[in-house]
């Protein structure tokens, strides 16, 4: 429908999309989480149940990760962000656009909402709140451009990733002064980005927002009924919004 989209390296920036109802004049644009793409099972079914509520919907891979073009070497939040501009370029004319976003996705989208009016709502899926813990936590023990994230050889730890990472820190102070209506999702078992950082971004915020907590939901909703049950608040949450 939108045809080929480039970032501004020019890498193509691999979707997929859901068309919902023909005549509608909303986006959802779902960005993935470090090490993942636009084929998570839980990113397809989330999309697909948009639709199914008549919510017109795409699925990005971020550049360097599925068959988006581009080195996962380079991939940053900051990257990313542009990612989603580039995007927002291609789509964003006369929408309302929802960016939904998964873990650093999350990350990416309060970042992307602070500084671009194009988006009109916002959701965090078990969204990071503090980059430089977690790439601490969960990298600690590697040698960047040397190691590898969670032992996949096809994921390499990469000085440019955490570079970024350190220099951003938080988005917690970001996603402080975000007025536009915000979702925000997280599972009771998730053990790579902790439900307390919803909690403190929740709190630390002013504008309208809602916060969803999912009992049992690991980072990724991997279970049938975490799944359904984060489609359902996704859609529930936006359908009240846009009518």
């Amino acid at each position: 429908m939108f045809g080929e989209i480039q970032n501004l390296q020019g890498n193509q920036l691999d979707y997929s999309f859901h068309s919902g109802k023909e005549d509608s004049d909303v986006l959802v644009v779902i960005g993935h989480g470090v090490t993942g793409n636009k084929d998570r099972p839980f990113v397809k079914t989330l999309a697909e149940g948009l639709a199914s509520a008549g919510i017109p919907t795409m699925r990005i891979s971020f550049s360097g990760n599925g068959n988006s073009g581009g080195s996962f070497q380079d991939c940053t939040i900051t990257k990313e962000i542009s990612d989603l501009q580039s995007v927002l370029d291609v789509v964003s004319d006369g929408r309302r656009i929802t960016y939904a976003g998964h873990s650093m996705g999350g990350a990416v989208g309060v970042l992307a909402t602070s500084q671009d009016n194009r988006i009109d709502y916002l959701i965090s899926l078990a969204g990071m709140v503090h980059t430089a813990k977690f790439a601490k936590v969960e990298f600690g023990d590697q040698v960047p451009d040397h190691g590898c994230m969670w032992e996949d050889e096809d994921c390499p730890l990469s000085s440019t990733y955490i570079s970024d990472m350190n220099s951003i820190g938080s988005v917690l102070e970001k996603g402080a002064e975000i007025k536009i209506p915000w979702l925000l999702v997280h599972g009771t078992e998730d053990d790579v980005v902790p439900i307390e950082e919803t909690h403190e971004i929740f709190e630390k915020g002013t504008g309208p927002r809602k916060k969803v907590v999912i009992e049992g939901a690991d980072h990724v909703f991997s279970e049938e009924k975490a799944s359904d049950n984060m489609v359902q608040a996704v859609v529930s949450w936006l359908k009240g919004q846009l009518q």
